[in-house]
């Protein structure tokens, strides 16, 4: 059985993964990662959940995609644009 913590990742994977593949414009994972200041590689490993972010990495996606913290960490799973 998985771990609360590890549902947590693969939660936020999902939700990252998400975001990006659904933003307007769609973005690369290249292109998404040079907006937050992090690596494609570093995308691709927090989209497969095979790193886990750190709080600044998730505050900076949170701002990024205008979300909050609770919704990408699958707290909640009301999506609603922040203001």
């Amino acid at each position: 059985m998985l771990k609360s913590f590890q549902v947590v990742v693969i939660v936020f994977a999902d939700r990252f993964r998400e975001l990006r593949m659904f933003s307007e414009p769609k973005l690369k994972q290249a292109d998404l990662g040079e907006k937050l200041g992090m690596s494609q590689r570093k995308v691709s490993r927090l989209e497969t959940g095979s790193t886990e972010p750190t709080t600044d990495e998730i505050v900076k996606i949170c701002r990024f995609f205008n979300v909050s913290a609770d919704y990408i960490l699958g707290l909640t799973d009301e999506f609603k644009r922040l203001k």
